[in-house]
């Protein structure tokens, strides 16, 4: 495990934190997302109590929200979010987490519209396409409750953000500088723009972005709308380069008025020009590593000791079909099948954080994990030793605990915009342990060099891939580690957010 801290590195936080202090002084920050870095709950005598918000965006702006004065708009969540807006400290007000410098201002709308938005529109529609997660023969079906939670949940949600972002820029003289993020927010940049037509507009979106013929598969008028409201954007931002590749695709398919320059990943369309970026999002490799040799993690890391076996396996998934996790099991089994030397001698150690369990397809698919944990102990397994160890629980800890342990890290996504457990595990492993990373998980254009790659689907070649990790000799494993870590600590969260501030900054 190599460490990330360091005089250097804090003198070198410091510098691009005075950077950005300039840059801001030039022109007020605003960000928006759907989910805040400050979630309140309402707690005994219904008084709003101040806890550090959930999600990816959260944790990537964590250290600029401790360095830099700006504004973040997000949808309130909850009722202690919707009380505190109510209740005489809005529009915004100064987040009460220690450490923070930002303000709050929450976007309330009505729970039916929001409704529409998010469990209709943002989650089984959008999310599901653009992880190519349908089975088209049976779904979707584009009914009229979809095109009403367009209509009157996605738009107006979209329009409800633009009016919190304007109304934010209005309290300023100085035209902002607007970051905004993924799936949830597409519509948002054309609102903003229409009012506030020298704001400079960033907006990152996390996950795949499908091809133009996927795309298709929804009423094109959606997919008009939300390619030429990005095209509002000074910048858009991808994962990875497949990701921008077929975004300037889908202009092309669905904006043929538009033009797409390729090599500069410029598209011009309405008068207007937008940079098309890729930023792979990372991690804070100190503050994982800090995690890891944690007081908490070590006595984790001496509790899972009895799981352990001479070589273990280790995966990290939420517990979704994308992860393509039933797949990874089958593939172990198929090894144990082929390699009966190693049975009792390797185990299979998963941390599972159960994921959206009201949606009836996850539901499905974590009785189709437990099924085939069930077939692989039920064959190979022993009074003294049990091939597959489930930790079903939503527990970073203990799951950074497991990973400094592992021979082979299995990373056999479908896919998805990036995959960051890929990032962790390389930095905490203390045993020069091998990645096996899917061709199509949006961290392998990253990555690819210091790991094994498979195909998703492939189970004979994820099983081959499982043998060659363990039995590889200990100076290739350390080759191998040494190229992920020298990676993932030179591109890491900090590199993230300055690429996109540095390209904001030659806008101005």
């Amino acid at each position: 495990m190599t460490t990330a801290e360091g005089p250097g590195r804090e003198s070198n936080m410091a510098e691009l934190n005075r950077r950005y202090e300039a840059m801001f002084a030039q022109r007020p920050l605003i960000l928006a997302s759907n989910r805040g870095p400050v979630e309140h709950q309402v707690i005994q005598g219904g008084r709003p109590e101040a806890r550090r918000g959930s999600g990816g965006v959260v944790t990537a702006y964590s250290s600029l929200a401790q360095s830099v004065d700006f504004t973040w708009v997000a949808s309130a969540m909850g009722e202690g979010d919707r009380l505190v807006s109510n209740n005489g400290q809005g529009p915004h007000l100064k987040s009460p987490l220690p450490g923070h410098k930002i303000n709050l201002r929450y976007v309330v709308t009505p729970r039916r519209v929001y409704h529409k938005f998010y469990n209709v529109f943002c989650n089984p529609l959008l999310w599901f396409l653009q992880h190519y997660m349908w089975n088209p023969p049976y779904n979707p079906n584009v009914d009229a409750s979809v095109h009403d939670a367009w209509k009157t949940g996605y738009v107006p949600v979209n329009e409800a953000f633009a009016q919190a972002v304007i109304q934010e820029a209005r309290e300023d003289s100085r035209p902002p500088i607007v970051m905004s993020h993924d799936y949830h927010l597409y519509l948002m940049p054309e609102f903003v723009r229409r009012e506030i037509s020298d704001a400079i507009i960033q907006h990152f979106i996390h996950i795949p972005w499908p091809s133009p013929r996927y795309w298709q598969m929804i009423p094109s008028y959606m997919t008009l709308r939300i390619c030429s409201a990005l095209c509002a954007t000074d910048l858009l931002g991808f994962q990875a380069p497949q990701d921008r590749r077929s975004f300037l695709d889908t202009v092309e398919e669905f904006l043929p008025e538009a033009t797409v320059d390729r090599e500069r990943h410029l598209i011009t369309w309405q008068g207007r020009q937008t940079q098309v970026k890729v930023y792979p999002m990372s991690i804070n490799v100190a503050e994982v590593q800090r995690i890891a040799n944690s007081p908490r993690a070590l006595d984790y890391e001496t509790r899972l000791a009895a799981d352990y076996s001479e070589i273990n396996i280790v995966r990290i998934d939420r517990a979704e079909p994308n992860k393509n996790i039933v797949r990874g099991f089958k593939a172990y089994e198929l090894m144990l099948s082929r390699h009966p030397e190693l049975q009792g001698k390797v185990n299979f150690l998963a941390f599972l954080v159960p994921s959206r369990t009201h949606i009836r397809q996850y539901q499905r698919y974590m009785d189709d994990i437990q099924q085939i944990v069930n077939q692989v102990n039920g064959k190979f397994g022993t009074d003294d030793w049990q091939p597959i160890v489930t930790f079903i629980e939503n527990n970073y800890t203990q799951a950074i605990a497991g990973m400094k342990i592992y021979d082979a890290l299995l990373v056999n996504t479908i896919m998805e915009g990036m995959n960051l457990v890929a990032k962790e595990g390389p930095v905490v492993n203390t045993k020069h342990g091998v990645l096996i990373l899917s061709e199509s998980s949006g961290v392998h254009h990253q990555l690819s060099k210091g790991a094994l790659s498979v195909s998703p689907t492939d189970i004979e070649g994820t099983m081959e891939a499982l043998y060659q990790a363990i039995t590889m000799a200990p100076e290739d494993r350390e080759h191998l580690s040494s190229v992920l870590v020298d990676t993932i600590c030179r591109e890491d969260i900090n590199h993230w957010i300055s690429s996109q501030l540095d390209d904001i900054s030659a806008l101005l």
